[in-house]
């Protein structure tokens, strides 16, 4: 079983995913001078690191009020609209924080229509009146936790709907207020997977590149960027991306470190009744439950809706071009994750072994390094090959100047994302199947074909929507590595923004917005059955 063909895939799929990052490890290790690394540390990398944490830990806080009390809020209590705000609360997963960054900069700022609004009703000027700083550390963090919460949300509202009665009786019948009883017995039975969702936050902030760089918020993702771009400097960006993926991967650690030593059991099958809430109370409960959603989904898509309209860009020619090259390199990574994530599953499943084991470790892990890192690394892979290639042929490139480096970005930093879907898939199938398969004679091919596959179908359906979704969104990775004149709507909503022609981003960005629903929408049908 261990020498089968899928063994072999989980193999090349490790050995792929290692080879950007040892390949950045190569560019950070050549000479750029005795005092490269000096200058780094007395100059950027402080101010990078301060401005990252303080970011994280922004980002951190709020995503914990919203996600742990929407989710308190709707498992314990029952209220007008629970139902809707229900699933409500995960929608704005659709929107990008880039995206919301855009929308709210346009309406917001100095030049947008609010301020101009309220100049023209007080007969104020630029100066006399304080309005806060849309462009901004506190506002990148704003965006971001309107973003993100949904990540803490749902873990939190998992963990709050399965808290047992009995344990809060038991607790209740000894004295304690119900603040303690929720503290002591409902918050630490709940607090490993809001950590989790916690972790999930803080990769996707230190990762994020589209909202920090719009806001000139210098974070590390910015910074490999202005080194690597801006610079030119790729020994300098390659090592300001080790730092980063350094910092990503000990945040993992510290997390699964965490999580094996806070396990909370709860021995009572009977959970805790939903109390339904009256008069204010139940109103400020939807209220509060609603803003997320408001903020997060709604305002933003009107806001796109009122820019775009505004502008007359409704039928912007490029527009099907840009699709078109979104959904190619989309498609492109789905064709390459989904089969390679089933093959190392499926390896899995025949082969409980420890090499198999940590080649599924080493192929997932790839969803904690940001795009930035990936792409710097993968552009010294893309390099080292073109050279290669020009050596032995003479002439041309293999892969300079071609898509194939942004789908194999697409392909490491989402393959954990069906991954992780189908290896849950897979368990939930009974052994005993495949010991019957096998004793009429059933190899593993006819296997998978015939007792697997009609059973797996609707898990590889969910993956793949999930994996071009994500491929949709990604940005820094294919802003540093697509081809010339190569645009999906994630670069050419930058780009425009980036020129502050704002109301022309809103085009790209409702698209994204409203493929990103799709995921969405497959998510909340299974969150209403949890």
């Amino acid at each position: 079983m261990t020498r089968s063909p899928f063994g072999w895939v989980a193999g090349g799929v490790a050995v792929s995913v290692v080879a950007p990052l040892a390949a950045l490890l190569w560019v950070a290790l050549q000479p750029t001078g005795p005092d490269a690394l000096a200058h780094l540390l007395s100059t950027v990398l402080p101010r990078y690191t301060l401005t990252s944490l303080l970011l994280v830990a922004q980002v951190a806080a709020c995503v914990t009020l919203l996600g742990v009390g929407a989710g308190w809020l709707v498992a314990a209590y029952e209220f007008p609209g629970r139902r809707a705000l229900e699933i409500a609360l995960i929608l704005p997963l659709a929107m990008p924080a880039f995206v919301l960054a855009y929308a709210y900069t346009d309406f917001l700022d100095t030049s947008g229509p609010l301020q101009g609004w309220l100049r023209e009703t007080t007969g104020w000027s630029i100066g006399q009146y304080w309005f806060p700083p849309v462009r901004s550390l506190p506002g990148a963090a704003l965006f971001l936790s309107l973003a993100l919460y949904p990540y803490v949300y749902m873990l939190a509202r998992n963990a709050f709907a399965e808290r047992s009665a009995s344990l809060a009786e038991a607790a209740r019948s000894l004295g304690l207020p119900a603040p303690l009883v929720w503290w002591r017995v409902t918050w630490p039975v709940a607090r490993p997977a809001v950590v989790a969702g916690l972790t999930l936050v803080t990769m996707e902030t230190l990762a994020d590149f589209g909202t920090v760089n719009f806001f000139a918020v210098d974070t590390f993702s910015a910074g490999i960027f202005r080194a690597w771009q801006g610079l030119g400097d790729r020994a300098a960006a390659a090592r300001l991306a080790l730092v980063l993926l350094a910092a990503v991967l000990l945040l993992v650690w510290v997390e699964r470190r965490q999580r094996g030593r806070m396990a909370f059991h709860s021995r009572a099958a009977r959970p805790a009744r939903v109390r339904r809430l009256r008069g204010v109370a139940a109103w400020g409960a939807t209220l509060l439950c609603l803003l997320p959603v408001l903020a997060g989904f709604v305002l933003p898509v009107l806001l796109l809706l009122r820019a775009a309209a505004g502008q007359g860009v409704w039928l912007d020619a490029r527009l099907a071009q840009w699709a078109a090259n979104t959904a190619l390199l989309s498609g492109l990574a789905v064709a390459v994750v989904v089969p390679l994530a089933l093959a190392l599953a499926y390896a899995v499943r025949l082969a409980q072994t420890r090499w198999m084991a940590a080649f599924a470790t080493v192929a997932g892990a790839g969803y904690a390094v940001p795009g930035i890192v990936l792409g710097v690394g993968l552009l010294a892979v893309v390099g080292a090959v073109d050279r290669a290639w020009a050596w032995g042929a003479g002439t041309g490139l293999l892969l300079g100047g071609t898509a194939v480096a942004v789908v194999y970005a697409y392909s490491v930093r989402f393959f954990a994302v069906a991954q992780h879907g189908l290896e849950a898939s897979l368990k939930r199938i009974s052994p005993s199947m495949d010991a019957s398969a096998r004793t009429l004679g059933a190899g593993q091919f006819e296997m998978l074909r015939r007792v697997h596959w009609p059973l797996l179908r609707p898990s590889i359906a969910t993956a793949a929507l999930l994996v071009f979704v994500d491929c949709l969104k990604e940005l820094p990775a294919t802003l540093v590595l697509r081809p010339f004149n190569f645009d999906t709507l994630a670069v050419v909503a930058y780009n425009f923004a980036a020129d502050e022609r704002l109301a022309e981003a809103a085009l790209p960005s409702l698209a994204i917005v409203l493929v990103g629903l799709l995921p969405v929408v497959v998510l909340a049908r299974s969150f209403r059955r949890l």
